[in-house]
């Protein structure tokens, strides 16, 4: 299970770690940790020249390693999980290790010496900072900063930012604060005597297609017996796991993983009873005989319209819990007391099919391949300012020079879409109880990504995982597109119908079944939008250029909502929206179904 945990390390360069900084650190704690201050436990260790401190809003230890443990003149804190909580022994040693089970980060410390270190995706992150006093190191960006600055104000880093304009996520190490960087994938971070360096290790290399079915299945038994290990725990669990299931392929794994582990386990489906992921979603529980639950979103008396949030409550509760990190265009998991339910969601699930920026790519041509890692990039040039440009052209160099173009996007993924964009709005979900991400984990990552990426890409490998746990879902269709190692091939009418939504199933314009509040904004949510963005213009200026962003807005419904809510995200973080108090009173906003 995941566990809810801040942590923040300082290392003295000289002597002792100032106590003005530590007072400073406890001050601002109930600021940065997005949970109600009365559920707050801490922790802290003080050494020679070290401090270390841990938050958690966990009622208490008893299921995972102590919140910092003591381990003869070392301790460990353990940001994240253990497939086997018996094995944080070895992470003092090796805080990176790869063989370890897992979705986590580690923090190891002792007299003169303070270490953080990442696992493969590092979506349990570090941030570290340095001031002429300090080597500053933790698990929130907002405080390693706070903890770094001599006061209490806020310096942005206005120039990083326009990454989430783009994409609505950092692809880059920088963060929304001045002087904070996140430490990279499979990567440790070593404080001693006042000196720091870094150490990181590489990306598993795909190996080549295997060259028979034999050899084929061999492959796939790693990967299934990654994720089975991930599960297994939950046996014991005392009552069912409760899974998010769509009609999609991620989520579909996740219940045949369950399933061939019998695991006890539910689904629930968010949306209208004629969307496809509700159609798709009741068969496969009818099939597992699983007890499924359908969560329809609320809608006005007439049922013509959804009610939603007003964009500027989402945008604080979004900075707040992910830090300025990810677009509030995201729908983050709000706060609820903690609870040990395990609960589990098809998140970053394409780490088995080569990643979600290959998936968007038909054509595999190096030209395609390379313009895919440009745009991915630096799409949307005229919105922005020259100087964000070049920034953007300076990210992406790295990546350009990469010869193999596909492990290059699968890697991109993982850095940045699972690194950073996962990372920061994981902390929704993690506040609330005990979300098990078996995609996730440190070893199931390293067999996926040791597999060729061609392979992953054409989908077969999950297409046989899904065969390998639960053979009775053979035939029931996905939502959207076929398998992509179905295309193309001769005589594919009959396994066609059975492996994509049939039109029967497919929703129509009147049912409003596949229609989205978040695509489809209407006026009176583009309305609210709008006027925060072209209202705070000189807030963005330095990044983006103010005739296209009104451009932008110039139609009565935002033709690019997702850009749109990127720009309001980043709009309300630099005029001050948080840190500061709660908005109230907001009313919630109709938007017309078509």
């Amino acid at each position: 299970m995941d566990l809810v945990r801040v942590y923040l390390g300082l290392a003295a360069k000289g002597r002792d770690v100032p106590a003005h900084v530590q007072d400073r650190v406890r001050a601002v704690i109930e600021t940065v940790f997005p949970v109600p201050p009365d559920v707050i436990r801490a922790r802290e260790w003080q050494g020679r020249g070290v401090s270390l401190f841990g938050w958690s809003n966990e009622p208490d230890d008893s299921r995972q390693p102590p919140l910092i443990a003591d381990h003869g003149g070392r301790v460990l804190g353990l940001n994240g999980h253990l497939a086997d909580p018996g094995e944080a022994t070895r992470l003092l040693d090796d805080p990176s290790s790869g063989d370890v089970g897992g979705c986590f980060s580690a923090w190891v410390a002792r007299d003169g010496e303070l270490t953080a270190a990442t696992a493969i995706n590092r979506v349990c992150p570090v941030f570290y900072a340095e001031t002429p006093e300090l080597h500053i190191v933790g698990s929130r960006a907002l405080l390693v900063h706070l903890a770094a600055q001599p006061t209490e104000r806020i310096e942005h880093d206005v120039l990083a930012l326009q990454t989430m304009i783009r994409q609505g996520f950092f692809l880059s190490d920088e963060t929304p604060y001045m002087g904070v960087t996140a430490l990279r994938p499979s990567s440790r971070l070593d404080v001693r005597d006042g000196r720091r360096t870094i150490t990181e290790t590489p990306l598993p290399e795909a190996a080549a297609v295997p060259g028979s079915a034999r050899s084929k299945r061999a492959a796939i038994t790693e990967l299934a017996d990654a994720l089975l290990a991930t599960v297994a725990p939950l046996r014991d669990a005392g009552e069912p796991v409760n899974l998010a299931l769509t009609g999609g392929r991620d989520t579909r794994i996740l219940a045949a993983l369950l399933h061939a582990a019998r695991v006890p386990f539910r689904v629930t489906t968010n949306g209208l009873d004629t969307h496809p992921d509700v159609i798709l979603a009741r068969r496969i529980a009818a099939l597992l005989k699983v007890e499924h639950t359908v969560i329809a979103p609320p809608q006005t008396a007439q049922q013509d319209a959804v009610l939603v949030e007003h964009p500027l409550s989402r945008a604080w509760e979004t900075l707040r819990t992910c830090e300025g990190m990810t677009s509030a265009y995201e729908s983050i998991v709000g706060y609820l007391p903690y609870s040990g339910k395990a609960t589990m969601s098809g998140q970053s699930g394409e780490t088995l099919r080569a990643g979600s920026l290959n998936l968007l790519q038909s054509d595999l041509s190096d030209k395609a391949l390379l313009r895919r890692v440009n745009n991915t990039f630096y799409k949307d040039e005229k919105l922005f300012t020259a100087e964000a440009n070049e920034h953007a052209r300076e990210l992406a160099k790295p990546w350009q020079a990469r010869t193999n173009r596909l492990e290059a996007l699968d890697h991109i993924y993982i850095w940045y879409k699972v690194g950073r964009w996962q990372a920061s709005a994981r902390a929704g979900s993690l506040r609330r109880g005990d979300p098990v991400r078996p995609f996730l984990d440190n070893r199931v990552v390293r067999a996926a990504l040791s597999l060729d990426q061609g392979w992953r890409l054409s989908e077969e490998v999950i297409y046989s995982l899904i065969l390998r746990f639960a053979p009775e879902l053979r035939d029931v269709p996905i939502e959207g597109k076929p398998w992509r190692f179905a295309e193309g091939l001769a005589a594919q009418r009959k396994w066609w119908t059975r492996t994509h939504v049939p039109p029967e199933h497919m929703p129509t314009a009147k049912t409003g079944g596949g229609w989205s509040w978040r695509t489809s904004p209407g006026p009176a949510l583009t309305d609210v939008l709008r006027a925060q963005v072209l209202g705070h213009l000189d807030a963005l200026t330095p990044i983006v250029n103010p005739d296209e962003v009104r451009a932008l807005f110039a139609d009565p419904v935002v033709k690019k909502p997702g850009l749109a809510w990127h720009l309001y995200t980043v709009s309300t973080l630099l005029t001050g929206t948080y840190p500061g108090k709660q908005p109230e009173g907001l009313e919630k906003i109709a938007v017309s179904k078509p």
